[in-house]
Parts: structure tokens; C-alpha cells; sequence
């Protein structure tokens, strides 16, 4: 089941006795814990029927203990066991997955990786149609403007294209803090259904002129001097654009850039699903092809690719973030 699945049959009050919430993306398994805790028992329920337990001080026994007692002046209970992974003899679980108590529903969440499928535990949460099984995988970078697009849908509000990716680009792959800032637009929009570039500059502290967007976009258009003072903004202001997350999405523009320039004449809105963009881009990546011929843009990913290892430590010297940017930008337009 899905994130979404899982909600949407509690909501109905439709439970599987175990819930296994595993993987690498804590967004969603923090979702659907804070849910079960907070919303599947009233608050007289949970007095009495809500048992959590923190992995790296849990006890196997005690786990499994509050999972086998029966509900006190309810029919059911919840059983929420936090940072699993953390757990030892988590192993010894497995035994409550053939015999589960089916007024028992027990959460478990298992962070930043997944138990071993090789293994009897693994094995058994597959296979058990008593167990409702989740992994989690990271969101790919170019999956980030969607998924916050329709999260941003679903708080009942729209989003200007260039504000949506300040905000991506500022914050990087981290859904719950995306989440958050834009529950804090909200209490700022004053009424307002829809977030342009001055409120995502106003409430979340990001440049309209000085950052990682803007940047792409001048390297795009090949105007040293204003890459330039965007690099010295970020000297003076590190926060505003770290290296870590400036180079990611400039590699992104230009590795769709060179999808771009291998397509056959087409329209834009064909060129923007083949890109992987909306159709609102097209301009600019337009523009960029009449800067950069084939040649251009593979120097660019080159280059993007020594510079990265070079941000790494390797055969970097003593060159801080705002230097290799600059030489950076200066190779590539040359």
C-alpha cells in the first residue's frame, strides 16, 4: 500500500493487525506514525490503550507483552514502536507475526533502511497477510517540484512556477522541512490562495535576485558578471546557496538541457514532458540551446562533475566554496 492507501483505510477505520513503515524517506513514515498516534484513538482510548516504545531503549519482551494484552474499555489498542532500527534482538519480532492479536494494531517504525528481506524476519513481513509492509525510497531531485506542487494542492493552494522552485532550490530534499515552511507561508498568505516569488522571499528568507535559481539561470544565459555578484551574495551570506545544493541543480538544468538538444523538432509542451519540467521553463532552456551547441553543454557537465569531486576534498587544495564557484563559472564561459 501506499502512503496515501494506508491513510485514506484508516480514515475509514479499516486496520491490518501489524504495519511495518520502513526505508530511507522518514517523511512519509513519520506521516502515517503521527497519524495512528493522534487520530485512530479518541484521547479516552489512548489513556488506556496506547503503548509507545523507543527502539534503543525497548525490550523485545515488553514489545511483544503490550502487543498480546487485550484493550481496556475499547476494541482495540495501539502499539507504536519509534526508531526500530535502533532496536536490539529486533529479530525476535517475528514470532508475534504468525499469532497476532487482532485487537492489537502495531506500528512499527523502521528509519533509513530496510530489515533484511534474506532473513526470517524480512522473509515473514512479506510474506504474512496479516502485515501491511511499507519501503520508502528518497525522492529523485527532479521528482521534488511535483511532489511539493501537489502537497502545496492539497493545503488548498497554487504555486507561481519560479517561487516553487526558490523554494526547492533553497530548502534541497528534505520533505518535512519543505512541509513545514509552506505551512508557514500559510499563516502569512493573509488570505491568499496562491504563493508567488515575494512571499517565498518575505517568509522563508530567499532572494528573489541572489539565488541558486537565479544563478542557473545566469550561467544558462552565459552573463559572467551577473553570475558573479550572485556568487559574491552567497560569500557573504552562506546560507543563501551552498555549494552542496547549487551544483546538484545546476548539473539538472544542463542534463536536461542536453536531453533537449537530442530531441527532433517538437512542441513545447512534448519537449517539457520528455524534460520532465513544465511547460512555463521551456523558454529559458530555449534560450540556453542558442547559447550552448553539443560541445558547450558536455564541458558543462564536465566541468560540474570535476568541480563537485573538487567540493569533496579531491584535488582541491585550499580553494573555499566562493573561489571554486568563480573559477567554475569562468571556465565554463570561456
Amino acid at each position: 500500500m501506499s502512503v496515501e492507501k494506508i491513510l485514506e483505510e484508516w480514515k475509514k477505520r479499516k486496520f491490518n493487525c501489524i504495519y511495518w513503515l520502513e526505508g530511507e524517506e522518514p517523511y512519509f513514515i513519520d506521516k502515517l506514525v503521527n497519524f495512528a498516534e493522534k487520530n485512530i484513538l479518541t484521547a479516552a482510548e489512548a489513556d488506556f490503550n496506547l503503548s509507545v516504545f523507543y527502539g534503543k531503549d525497548a525490550d523485545w519482551a515488553d514489545v511483544l507483552n503490550a502487543c498480546k494484552r487485550h484493550p481496556m474499555f475499547g476494541n482495540r489498542q495501539v502499539v507504536l514502536l519509534k526508531e526500530a532500527q535502533q532496536m536490539r534482538d529486533i529479530e525476535k519480532l517475528e514470532s508475534y507475526i504468525d499469532h497476532p492479536l487482532q485487537t492489537t494494531i502495531f506500528i512499527v517504525s523502521h528509519k533509513e533502511k530496510k530489515v533484511d528481506g534474506r532473513k526470517g524476519l524480512g522473509k515473514k513481513l512479506k510474506d504474512s497477510k496479516q502485515v501491511e509492509l511499507l519501503s520508502t525510497k528518497k525522492l529523485y531531485d527532479n521528482q521534488l517540484p511535483e511532489w511539493t506542487e501537489q502537497m502545496i494542492k492539497a493545503h488548498g493552494l497554487t504555486i507561481a512556477p519560479k517561487a516553487l522552485h526558490m523554494l526547492i532550490d533553497h530548502i534541497g530534499n528534505d520533505l518535512s522541512r519543505i512541509e513545514n515552511e509552506v505551512e508557514k507561508l500559510m499563516l502569512n498568505l493573509a488570505g491568499k490562495k496562491s504563493i508567488a516569488e515575494e512571499e517565498v522571499e518575505q517568509f522563508i528568507g530567499v532572494s528573489k535576485e541572489f539565488n541558486a535559481f537565479e544563478l542557473q539561470a545566469a550561467i544558462a544565459q552565459r552573463d559572467l558578471s551577473k553570475s558573479i555578484r550572485i556568487i559574491q551574495y552567497f560569500e557573504s551570506n552562506p546560507k543563501a546557496g551552498p555549494i552542496q545544493l547549487v551544483l546538484p541543480s545546476v548539473y539538472n538544468f544542463f542534463s536536461k538541457l542536453y536531453v533537449l538538444k537530442s530531441l527532433p523538432n517538437t512542441s513545447d509542451s512534448a519537449a517539457a514532458s520528455a524534460l520532465g519540467v513544465s511547460p512555463y521553463f521551456m523558454k529559458e532552456y530555449h534560450a540556453a540551446a542558442r547559447k550552448y551547441d553539443f560541445a558547450g553543454v558536455e564541458k558543462v557537465l564536465l566541468l560540474l562533475h570535476q568541480y563537485n569531486l573538487r567540493t569533496l576534498g579531491i584535488y582541491n587544495g585550499s580553494a573555499n566554496d566562493a573561489a571554486l564557484m568563480k573559477e567554475l563559472v569562468v571556465k565554463i564561459m570561456q
